[in-house]
């Protein structure tokens, strides 16, 4: 499943290994702390130290789901775009974009709504949101509807990354997913966020898939 060439991975395994001497003790178990690594990794923003958020049943039901073949619903192509094709085909994974279809344009107009908003409800919808990996790394609006999804019609998402980024309501959006009850979540609260963060807590993720982790 590994792409990279000898020289890439050394490297890699380079940016990994300054990361932990800069970063220095830590409180995140071996498995979270890949998650937020390779986060760091992706940014090079340290402060993702401090902001990333799991709920305890995060890797766990994220590696279960990917291994399962779970669809990823995303907010934007920009996701879809960035992750590794071989790695999810391997598990019988798909990636569902519903924000550039027409009918969803359509009724965000007519709705005076989002397309994100509007996209996620299509997901519910057409059944790919139960079960599935929500990775939302651009658009409060989409994560909100997500939860009202949950709460009020029975979704059921593997795991919610809630990662957008910004200035209105990103944050509160993070800050509702984080106190969330029943929803297995990755977060990172406060502004900063990004679909390339998204991406790369995915990635993260099929690693730990291959390593193992969390299937017992």
């Amino acid at each position: 499943m590994r792409q990279m060439t000898a020289l890439g991975r050394g490297i890699e395994d380079k940016s990994f290994a300054i990361i932990d001497a800069e970063v220095g003790a830590h409180d995140f178990p071996d498995a979270e702390w890949q998650v937020v690594r390779r986060v760091i990794h992706a940014t090079a923003d340290f402060e993702f130290r401090t902001l990333m958020r799991l709920s305890s049943d995060a890797i766990a039901s994220g590696v279960r789901a990917l291994r399962a073949g779970c669809p990823l619903v995303v907010d934007v192509k920009m996701i879809a775009v960035g992750l590794n094709e071989q790695r999810l085909a391997s598990y019988g994974c798909q990636v569902h974009s519903f924000i550039s279809d027409e009918d969803v344009i359509a009724t965000a107009k007519a709705n005076n709504s989002t397309r994100a908003i509007e996209s996620m409800r299509k997901a519910h919808a057409n059944g790919v949101l139960d079960g599935a990996i929500v990775a939302i790394g651009n658009a409060p609006t989409a994560l909100l509807e997500v939860l009202r999804l949950v709460r009020e019609e029975g979704a059921r998402p593997a795991l919610v990354i809630g990662v957008p980024v910004g200035f209105v309501s990103a944050a509160e959006s993070k800050d509702a997913l984080i106190a969330s009850e029943g929803v297995p979540f990755i977060a990172a609260s406060g502004r900063k966020g990004g679909s390339p963060i998204a991406v790369a807590i995915v990635h993260a993720l099929l690693l730990l898939s291959a390593q193992g982790e969390g299937t017992s």
